[in-house]
Parts: structure tokens; sequence; C-alpha cells
């Protein structure tokens, strides 16, 4: 049997039938989730939807405590949804079917193409079982790290699992944690803040870029998108350290109160958590108005394309960023590494802001009519939510029945909108009629 057969023979693009997974993922998880075996006191079919889509869409906002509501079935439930819309529903559709002993077809490669934001088909099969057993890998070795932590805090039954939830969690940038407090108790702690980071930066540069590096392995070879990612996944993250530790040094209800070393760590952790990771070490509600409006900037940037996390992509913010730099520079083409970047990729990068930023503004829109919360937690959640990070001002919890609604929208459309984007806008349509060119006023 071929994998096109688990889907009716509908006329859908790639794009729709990856959509409609990630749909009946939720539900499935929705449905798993309502069983009086998965909570403690049970549950509503909102919050069971809410809970499901926020970890299939590897968000972590929550409404119930993940750690002290929900039982190990339950926990595990979440695990496996965080699991599967992190490493991609085609990643695990097409490992089940090799398991299986089945051929993969040529439409089946499309779909993979298309999940993992590829120019073409050839070796995507390849791919896909690489980045899998990569992804195992490593969160197994983060496990096995973390458990040397917390196994002697919790013991071994507790310990162990904590660790497995944390390692898939912080891999797939999901931002779930077993603590209502998220990691603020380790703010300080070497192990954690190595080991999580560095698992939601791996999770979040891009399996295209991980797959470049593992097999190229010289930078100078590097693809262009691997050499731009890397080079500003390494900027973003110095700069986003060191704003936010000038901006909450004197904060006595954040960094202000602790040690030179707490602030570092502290500092580093927030820097590399807002975009996409969702994980946090301070309390989002007492860092300074200035922060959170910067924090706003790193949530909609995001992580890397075919990654883990999601957000506009950082390939996506710079591409624009050095279109106006060479506007004001008076030049043609931009230029990075000594490439040109073609003017359909910086057309594609601007629909792609522009379309994001007018479903988050009608949103905020939205959710300013139906909410009776602060303008800056409303704007914090709707940037929180697109962007699948996470993090949360306090205001997730307490949502009416409305914004809980549009918030699993907008949690669905960040995960899945800018790939399908990205997939549409890159198909020019053929022009059969020319028109005279026009001059309009700008500026």
């Amino acid at each position: 049997m071929k994998l096109i057969n688990l889907f009716p023979h509908w006329r859908m693009s790639p794009p729709q039938i990856l959509a409609l997974g990630f749909i009946c993922t939720i539900i499935v998880g929705m449905l798993i989730l309502k069983l009086p075996v998965s909570t403690v006191h049970g549950i509503t079919w909102l919050d069971a939807l809410f809970t499901a889509t926020s970890a299939t869409t590897v968000t972590g906002l929550v409404v119930l405590n993940t750690g002290s509501d929900f039982t190990i079935v339950g926990q595990i439930v979440i695990m496996v949804l965080i699991q599967i819309g992190g490493l991609g529903l085609m990643t695990f559709a097409i490992i089940t079917v090799l398991v299986l002993g089945k051929r993969i077809g040529l439409r089946e490669r499309v779909l993979i193409q298309e999940a993992l934001n590829q120019h073409s088909i050839g070796g995507v099969v390849k791919l896909v079982k690489i980045l899998f057993l990569f992804s195992i890998t490593i969160e197994f070795i983060a496990a096995l790290l973390l458990s040397f932590r917390w196994v002697p805090e919790y013991g071994w039954k507790d310990g162990v699992f904590t660790s497995i939830f944390h390692s898939i969690s912080a891999f797939n940038n999901a931002g779930f944690s077993l603590w209502s407090d998220s990691l603020t108790g380790y703010r300080g702690d070497p192990t954690i803040n190595i080991v999580i980071t560095v698992l939601f930066i791996i999770g979040g540069i891009g399996f295209t870029v991980l797959y470049d590096v593992m097999t190229t392995k010289r930078f100078r070879l590097f693809s262009l998108h691997t050499k731009i990612m890397l080079t500003g996944t390494v900027v973003v993250n110095i700069i986003a350290m060191i704003v936010i530790f000038l901006l909450e040094y004197g904060n006595p209800l954040t960094l202000g109160a602790l040690p030179l070393s707490d602030q570092l760590w502290t500092s580093y952790f927030q820097a590399v958590t807002p975009r996409t990771a969702g994980f946090n070490t301070l309390e989002i509600g007492d860092m300074n108005p200035g922060t959170i409006v910067f924090m706003l900037l790193l949530m909609f940037i995001g992580a890397g394309s075919a990654s883990t996390g999601s957000g506009v992509k950082l390939t996506t913010f710079l591409i624009i960023i050095l279109a106006v730099i060479t506007y004001l520079r008076g030049k043609q083409e931009t230029v990075i590494f000594h490439r040109t970047i073609h003017h359909d990729i910086i057309i594609r990068a601007l629909a792609i802001v522009v379309i994001s930023l007018s479903i988050i503004f009608l949103v905020i829109l939205g959710l300013s009519v139906t909410e009776n919360a602060p303008f800056i937690h409303i704007v914090f959640e709707a940037f929180s939510a697109f962007g699948t990070v996470g993090l949360s001002m306090g205001l997730t919890d307490q949502l009416s029945i409305y914004g809980k609604q549009m918030i699993i929208v907008l949690m669905f459309i960040g995960r899945i909108g800018p790939l399908t984007l990205a997939f549409a806008l890159a198909k020019s349509a053929k022009r059969t009629v020319s028109y005279p060119k026009g001059e309009v006023f700008t500026g």
C-alpha cells in the first residue's frame, strides 16, 4: 500500500494534505486527552482541543498545568503529539511505510519535499531517515544528560520521565514543562541551561541545515541557506543576550536581585528562548516594557525553515533587512556571501511578513474585544501563539471561550501558514498579458 492511499483520492495540493494531517492529529489528540484516564480532574472539550493544538503545533501555551492536571497517560499523549508535530507528520508516515517494507512513490516524495521545504525530490527519503535517526539520538543523549541532574532530585522513575519529557519538548521547540513556573527554579544551573538551549537551538536551525552540516562539514562549501542560518543565529542570539541583559540589569524583579553568574545564564536563556522555544527562567510579566517589546520581535522572527520552530523564519527576516540595506545603498542586487538573492525570493519574504502581520493584527483586534486584559498582554499572547513560542504574561489560562478559539486558530496558522504560504508564493503564474508600466509615488 502506498503512503498516498492513506488519503482519499482528493485533488489536494501538498500543503492542503499536510494541513489536513495536522488537523487529524489534533483531533485524535483531543479525543484521547478528553478521556478520564488522561486527566486528574477532567477537562472540557475546548481545553482538550487547545492542549492538543498547542502540543501538535509545538507551541507550549497551556490552559491547564501539565504536571499536576494531567496524568502520566495525558503527559505521554502530549509528549507524542509534540514529537509528531515537531519532526513532522510526513516524517513519521514515511518511517512507518519504510518499516512495513512498502514503496515510496513520486507523490509521497513530493509531499516530503513540501514538508521539509526542499527544492527538489531527489534524496528526500534518505534525508528523512537521517534526520529521524539524528533527532532520536540527540533527544536520547540529552535525556541521559538531564537524568544525571534530575534522577538524584526526583528519583529514578520521575527523574527519567522528567528528563525524557523535557528533552523531547526542548528539541521540538514546544516549551511544555512539567512545572507551572517552567524552568525558573533552574535559572542558574549550567547543566539545565546548556542542555535545554542546545536542544532547541539545534531543533530550530532547521533539518536541511543540520543535514548540510553533517554531510559537508566545511563552512565555505555550505549552501547559501546554511551559511545565512548559522551566521544569523549566532549574531541574533548574541545581540539578544546583550539587549536583554542591559534592559533587565536594574530590574529588581528579574536580574537585579541575582548574582552575576545567574544574571548571565538567565540573560542567555531568555535571549534564545523567544525564537519559538517557549521555556522561561524569568517571570515574563515582571520584565520591563522595553524587554517585552524586544521579545515580540524575536518571537515574530522565529526559527529556521524546515525546523521544529515557527515564526516568519530567520532567513525571511534577514533577506528583507538585506534588501532594505541594498536599497539604501543605491544598489540593484541584494548580495550576501558572494551570492545574489533573486528578486522573487525577496518578494516572497515580503509577502510572508505582510500576511503574517495582518493575521496577527486581526487576532489582536479580536482579543481586544473579547478579553478583559492589559493590551500588552494581548499583544504578547498573539505574537507568542503565531510564533508557536509558548511564552505568556499570564493570559492563557484566563482567556474566554472566544479567546481560546482565536488562539487555537492562530497557533495552527503559525505552524502551517508560513510553510504553506512559502510553497504557494513560490509558484509564479504564467503571464499571458503584459500591461504598460505605471508610476506610483511612495514614501
